[in-house]
Parts: C-alpha cells; structure tokens; sequence
C-alpha cells in the first residue's frame, strides 16, 4: 500500500493508475478546499470530472485555482489531460469481452500462453496494493472485525465468487456472516431486516451487474454500511459505499481477470484474522473440535 503520488498514464486507461486511485492516495495530504474536492469527484465518478472546470469548482464550491492546483498535485499537466484521461477510463468502462485487446490469439504459440497470463496477473496484483489507500483498507478491516455488526456479502455472475469466497473465511474467524443471492428479488426479507449494524460488502467488476447495484444501494438506504470491491474505473456503487477498494482486472485473454481482485480480498481475511487475534483463533479451535 503506498500514499505517494504517482504519474498518471495518459496513454491508455488499461496502464498505471486510474484517476479515481490518484485521488484516494492523495487524500491523506490534501488542503480542505482539495479534499472537499476529492470527495465530490469520487462521489460523482466520473461524470463531475467530464464537466467544465468551471462547473466541476462551483459542485465542490472551491475556486478554479484550487482545482488546477488539486491537478497538478495529482500529476496532470492540466485540464486537459486530466480529461482526457477520464474518457480514456470511460471507454474501458464500457469494454467486453468482444472489444476487449487480447495479448493471447488464436495466432499465439502455446508456449507463450502461460508467462503471458503470469505477466499479466503479476502485473495486477503490483498495481492493486501499489494504489490501495491506506485509511479506505483500514477502514473496511475495521468495520468487518466489529461483532457488534452483522456481515453480509454478495456480488455478480462472476463477482459473486468472490463474495463467497470471503463469507467462508469470515465464518471461521467470527459469528454473524453470510453471503447473499445475487437476486435481491429472491430474499424480500433480507433487506427489510437491514440495519445500521449490518456491514454490506459488494463485489462489482466491470461490466457492472443491475441486481448488485440495486441491492446494495437498497441496503444503504435502509442504514447499513456498504464496502465496494471493485475495478479501477469504480462501479456505480461507489457513489452510495463508505469504503471503496479497487483492484486490477486485466487478463492476457479476452475475459477480465479475478486473480487481483482475489488477492485483495485474501488480504481482507488475513487482516480481519490479525484483528481478531486469540478470538478468532478460539474460533477456528472450536470449529476445529466440533
């Protein structure tokens, strides 16, 4: 995990950070006025940051140097190439797998298959906890360690793996997890029996799934707390979430890749078992027994 600041790629989306990961490492170090600002972009991602930089400083009501000055410190070289970048993200926003670029073709040597996908997931995995925000990490480990909260995860057609694969560790360290169908239709009572002790954490890579968004949105109404584990172009999500963590989703083929994203969520489990420390460990003894 770092809080420095990096240089921006203005060549293409799929490299280095994504502006919404500048942002939340730089948060740690910014002036009022700029933080004031971070939080608008990240609540209105991307769209605040397509505006006018006139409109985007009358949204976050700060002066337009404070939003040349915000830039700059991010590593832009203005307005510009701030947005420039953000179409950029747009674009991959939207990609599938029959637009995405494939470094594996039909044309590549066998051989060649398998450093190229390593290649890829290393790479991942570096650019994930390189641009992971210290204080948003914190903060999720913080709420998923608290018995006082219920846990419940869920996510998408492939996200949803994730989610589970979460809930089974959890269940060893502390009571009171679930995972969740991803059909909120399914479970009515689910979200009427929502609170603001219940902790959600959602899984959304993009191409963002309607019945994640709605249920998590559905679930911060009702007052519970929401973390987002999501890619670097932000689901929807992001805009109701109190805690968002990002992560890699390249691949060497055509599908994105959840080997980052995996990684960021075993990073969750191991951080919540050294929060827990002995309980957790009487837990799993206990379990171990029965």
């Amino acid at each position: 995990m770092s809080t420095s600041s990096h240089t921006p790629s203005h060549t293409s989306s799929q490299e280095g950070p994504s502006v919404a990961d500048l942002i939340r490492t730089a948060q740690d170090r910014l002036s009022p006025a700029e933080l004031k600002l971070s939080r608008v972009l990240l609540a209105h991602y991307p769209a605040a940051g397509l505006e006018s930089s006139h409109a985007l400083a009358q949204r976050a009501n700060v002066s337009a140097p404070t939003v040349l000055r915000f830039l700059t410190r991010l590593g832009f070289a203005g307005y510009r190439d701030f947005q420039g970048t953000l179409r950029a993200e747009v674009q991959a926003r939207r990609a599938s797998p029959l637009t995405l670029p494939a470094r594996i073709t039909a044309g590549s040597p066998t051989s060649e298959l398998a450093g190229i996908v390593a290649e890829t997931a290393t790479n991942g995995i570096r650019l994930t906890f390189q641009t992971l925000a210290e204080h948003e990490f914190e903060r999720a480990v913080s709420l998923i360690s608290d018995p006082a909260h219920r846990i419940t995860c869920f996510g998408g057609r492939f996200s949803h793996l994730l989610a589970t694969y979460l809930d089974r560790h959890l269940r060893l360290l502390r009571p009171r997890t679930r995972v969740h169908t991803p059909h909120p239709n399914d479970d009515p009572s689910f979200l009427v029996d929502l609170g603001r002790r219940d902790v959600c954490v959602a899984f959304d890579v993009r191409r963002y799934q309607d019945t994640t968004i709605t249920l998590a949105r559905a679930a911060a109404d009702r007052g519970a707390k929401v973390i987002l584990v999501t890619d670097p172009w932000l689901s929807p999500i992001a805009d109701i979430a109190g805690v968002v963590l990002s992560a890699r989703v390249e691949a060497g083929g055509s599908f994105d890749s959840l080997v980052a994203p995996t990684a960021l969520t075993e990073a969750l489990i191991a951080a919540v078992h050294a929060r827990l420390g002995s309980a957790a460990d009487e837990r799993m003894r206990t379990i171990e027994d029965v």
